[in-house]
């Protein structure tokens, strides 16, 4: 099959399935360490959530991945890469990353990713999300071709663990139901974790429920 031409790169949007009156957080190990506030909060409240974690961050994060198999009932772990790079032909760089530049390296760490994954958590992933949240269509063309569904998102909490605490808060507190919530667990030295911890919490407080993508676009609607 042909690759689809490029025609600029494309940012999915994902909701939630239309009647799953829940909210989904999904959050990205991309390298570096562990946010453990935020990893505390979640198990301390039962919370389930989705990480896409790179085969870099597993490397270095023994101690974290023992706990998320402890708890693989909160947990759903998900494809972000070999090596944390992202999905894009067409152009050299992106955020300051530099991209895969061929279909042969999107595939290389699309796959390399997903048996990090497997090795480490006992199951194949379905969901891939690259380093940018950004695609060249071909690339999300052959993503698909190899089996996965591409991540996106619907409310960016932190923008890359950039923002200050009180505004991811603001950003969490104001999720309605549907939406997918994307932030980063790999950035403990930022202020950003503290205000995911004070979005989930002020969620929870309004009665919100929260679901893992697995669970949510396995469930019946109405």
């Amino acid at each position: 099959m042909a690759s689809p031409a490029l025609a600029g790169d494309i940012e999915p949007r994902l909701t939630l399935p239309a009647g799953i009156h829940a909210v989904a957080l999904t959050f990205d190990a991309c390298s570096g360490a562990v946010d453990e506030r935020i990893l505390d909060e979640l198990i301390a409240d039962r919370v389930p959530a989705t990480l896409f974690v790179t085969h870099r961050w597993l490397k270095r994060n023994a101690a974290a991945t023992a706990l998320l198999l402890a708890h693989a009932d909160l947990f759903e772990i998900e494809n972000h890469g070999e090596n944390h790079v992202p999905a894009i032909t067409d152009r050299p760089t992106v955020f300051g990353l530099a991209t895969a530049g061929s279909l042969a390296a999107v595939s290389e760490e699309v796959l390399g990713g997903a048996a990090a994954v497997t090795a480490a958590f006992g199951r194949s992933p379905v969901w891939y999300r690259d380093a940018s949240a950004r695609y060249s269509r071909d690339a999300a063309h052959l993503i698909g071709e190899l089996g996965y569904r591409i991540a996106g998102y619907s409310l960016n909490a932190d923008v890359g663990a950039s923002l200050p605490a009180d505004t991811v808060s603001k950003r969490i507190r104001a999720a309605r139901p549907g939406d997918v919530i994307i932030a980063h667990i790999n950035h403990p030295e930022r202020p950003s974790g503290a205000g995911v911890v004070e979005g989930i919490k002020a969620l929870l407080a309004k009665g919100v429920r929260f679901e893992r993508l697995d669970a949510a676009f396995s469930l019946p609607t109405g």
